[in-house]
């Protein structure tokens, strides 16, 4: 594993806390496919905020997720300094919180960095890629990291463009999760929390709001171009 004897005796015996670096090593030492990482994950949840925990458990074991968000990047996709950003201008976060949050929201990305990642779907508004988060530079870096992870086999972004005029998805943002090819939990925003949802009538209209939304968005190739021009 490239461990120490003594380090790996010192997480067993609950003494050190592992890193993602050593659950990666477990996994590649015992075999297995992601089981000790996604492990890994689930010993941080108990440090995101309360309403996000149910969720994350079931990100976890998605094998696909179709995520749509009207005003921000989502935060699957945020880079640290977007997400700083937005969790500064929370009212009633210390700058404690906001870096626990960040921390946390950053943990949560690793989902895109296993060996068998979710295929994911991500669906934004124009307003989202447009509206300036922090500095330019922040939105700069942002985009980037937008056209790198578009590049990845698992990923498509679309946008959906201002010319679409109304449609449902204005509404709120949310993202479901599937496994063995049907739809099984998902997660609304709202104010202040979101909720995760697992009533199977909901998730069936979330479902077909998400494709009534797709139905209005660019093709994968026209929506990164509009990305590298903003």
């Amino acid at each position: 594993m490239g461990f120490s004897d003594s380090l790996v005796a010192m997480v067993e015996i609950l003494k050190r806390a592992p890193s993602d670096d050593f659950a990666k090593a477990c996994d590649k030492a015992l075999g297995l496919d992601g089981t000790m990482f996604g492990l890994y994950i689930a010993t941080t949840w108990d440090r995101a905020p309360e309403h996000l925990r149910p969720w994350l458990e079931e990100e976890e074991e998605a094998e696909a997720l179709r995520s749509w968000e009207p005003n921000l990047i989502p935060g699957l996709l945020q880079t640290e300094a977007y997400a700083r950003a937005m969790f500064t201008a929370a009212p009633g976060l210390s700058p404690a919180e906001v870096e626990e949050r960040l921390a946390s929201r950053m943990r949560r990305q690793a989902i895109l960095q296993r060996d068998t990642p979710p295929t994911i779907t991500f669906l934004m508004d124009e307003a989202v890629i447009r509206r300036r988060i922090g500095s330019a530079d922040v939105m700069r870096e942002q985009l980037k990291l937008l056209l790198e992870v578009a590049r990845h086999s698992n990923v498509t972004i679309q946008i959906v463009p201002f010319d679409a005029e109304e449609h449902c998805g204005l509404a709120g943002g949310f993202i479901i999760a599937e496994r063995n090819g049907s739809a099984y939990a998902a997660y609304s925003d709202a104010q202040p929390s979101g909720r995760t949802i697992d009533d199977r009538q909901v998730i069936a209209q979330l479902a077909a709001r998400y494709d009534a939304i797709r139905a209005e968005a660019l093709p994968f190739k026209q929506s990164l171009r509009l990305i590298q021009e903003v």
